[in-house]
């Protein structure tokens, strides 16, 4: 048994307007070629990148296995200045190393306070946001952050979900990206906004039988691809290659929608947040009665949430 594959759509010359009258409203993740991004995708090169932002120091995850996992936290964090780790996460064997001659690198740049402040390439590396031309295909007002990336050949992201939308420019090199609908989260085996399933691709059904189920969208983005990513939906991440992406978050709902202490992106709605506390306190109500009230109980809960807050159309 094996997933339905969707490739994603791709589609060249779209327009801002376009964007936001025809596909944007679809909240369907598509690729967008042909945009133009300014000179970032010719000059981005390892040796550029190392020379235009020098020894300044960046925080960075470091993975002897190329599938990092949030949950278990399988990679450590270390600090290098920029060039050196530029020049390390090119390399495939290492001379120089913190665990072993082959670990991978992974950097995601984060604001001066990472606790305070949101990351902005503009402020973070402005000597390389000088050559980005971001398509602002949303109001400045509803700007959140722009996330400079980059990942060593063979790097696989952990499968999640941000809560904004963004765009997932990809400046250099090439990624492969498996996306999920927020409809199937019930397949994803979920701990917070992240997924249990690390293999995708040869997932322990033992395991997650239930994985199969989800449809899974799959894009190959190279360099100068655009992949908008709407908010909600998971996605897991293959570098191919070594290279250089950046992202573009920026909010979808109201900004009195989200936390303010949000620094990446990822704290649910605070009406959501409230959703789930209130449910977290009803199943505890719960637990006071028997095993078979409890159950009968739970049912109908789950009943009235599928008639009071399910979509009814099957898009």
């Amino acid at each position: 048994r094996e997933q339905a594959v969707v490739p994603v759509e791709r589609l060249g010359g779209v327009t801002r307007e376009r964007f936001l009258r025809d596909i944007y409203p679809r909240r369907q993740p598509v690729v967008l070629e042909g945009m133009e991004l300014g000179a970032c995708t010719t000059k981005w090169t390892a040796d550029y990148l190392s020379q235009a932002e020098g020894p300044k120091e960046v925080k960075i995850h470091v993975s002897t296995v190329p599938q990092m996992d949030f949950l278990s936290k399988n990679f450590v964090y270390r600090t290098l200045p920029f060039n050196v780790f530029v020049r390390r996460a090119a390399e495939v064997k290492h001379k120089e190393y913190f665990l072993s001659e082959d670990e991978k690198y992974y950097l995601r740049s984060v604001g001066e306070d990472a606790r305070k402040d949101i990351a902005d390439i503009r402020k973070q590396f402005p000597v390389l946001a000088e050559d980005v031309q971001i398509p602002e295909y949303f109001e400045k007002e509803q700007f959140f952050s722009s996330v400079f990336r980059i990942s060593s050949a063979g790097l696989q992201l952990w499968t999640h979900y941000d809560v904004m939308d963004n765009f997932l420019i990809q400046v250099t090199g090439k990624k492969r990206v498996i996306l999920y609908s927020p409809r199937d989260a019930p397949y994803l085996y979920l701990s917070g906004s992240k997924s249990e399933v690390l293999d995708v691709d040869n997932p322990d059904l033992e395991k997650y039988p239930l994985f199969v189920r989800a449809k899974r969208y799959q894009c190959f983005l190279e360099a100068g691809d655009v992949l908008f990513i709407p908010a909600l939906w998971f996605h897991n991440v293959i570098s191919e290659e070594f290279g250089v992406a950046l992202n573009v978050f920026w909010k979808h709902l109201p900004a009195e929608s989200y936390d303010k202490s949000d620094t990446y992106g990822n704290k649910d709605p605070l009406a959501a947040s409230r959703a789930i506390q209130i449910l977290d306190r009803a199943l505890k109500a719960l637990e006071e009665l028997p095993e078979e009230y409890r159950d009968f109980y739970a049912r109908r809960m789950v009943l009235r949430i599928q008639e009071k807050a399910y979509r009814s159309d099957e898009g």
